[in-house]
C-alpha cells in the first residue's frame, strides 16, 4: 500500500470518528424520537465506513488514526458553546450541517491532495463524501 493511499485512509478514518464523536456529545440534547433515529442512523454509516478504512489500514499494517486532540477539543467546545446559546432541534440540525460541511471539504481536499492513492482509498474517501451530503440533506427539514 502507498503513502498516499496509507495517508487518505488515516484521514477518512479519522473524519469518521469525528462525525460519531460528534453525533454521540450532540445526542444528549435531542427531544424528537425521528431524529434521535436518524442520527443513530448515520452513526451507524459511519461507523461502516470507519470499520471498512481501518481493516484496509490493518491489511496494510498500518494503525487507524484518532483525531487531532485540537480539532476534538475545538469540535466539543464549539458544540457545547452553541448548545447552550440555544437548545432545539434547528441549532442541532445546523450544527450536524456545518460539521458535514467541514468533512465534505476536507476529504475533498485529501482525496486531491493523496492523488496517488489507490481506487479503493479514493472510493472510499468519496463513499465518505456522499455520505456527509446525505447526513448534511436529511438534516435541512429541521432547520
Amino acid at each position: 500500500m502507498n503513502e498516499d493511499t496509507v495517508k487518505l485512509l488515516k484521514e477518512c478514518n479519522s473524519g469518521c470518528k469525528m462525525a460519531m464523536n460528534s453525533i454521540d456529545q450532540i445526542q444528549q440534547y435531542v427531544k424528537d424520537e425521528k431524529l434521535q433515529k436518524l442520527l443513530d442512523h448515520y452513526k451507524d454509516l459511519h461507523a461502516g465506513l470507519k470499520e471498512k478504512s481501518g481493516t484496509m489500514l490493518k491489511d496494510a499494517g498500518e494503525n487507524d488514526e484518532k483525531p487531532t486532540m485540537m480539532a476534538s477539543a475545538f469540535s466539543w467546545l464549539s458544540t457545547e458553546v452553541k448548545m447552550a446559546l440555544e437548545r432545539n432541534h434547528t441549532q442541532i440540525a445546523k450544527i450536524m450541517m456545518d460539521g458535514c460541511n467541514m468533512g465534505i471539504q476536507s476529504i475533498g481536499e485529501y482525496r486531491s491532495k493523496f492523488s496517488g492513492a489507490s481506487k479503493e482509498a479514493a472510493d472510499l474517501a468519496g463513499d465518505l463524501i456522499h455520505l456527509e451530503e446525505d447526513f448534511s440533506k436529511s438534516m435541512e427539514k429541521y432547520l
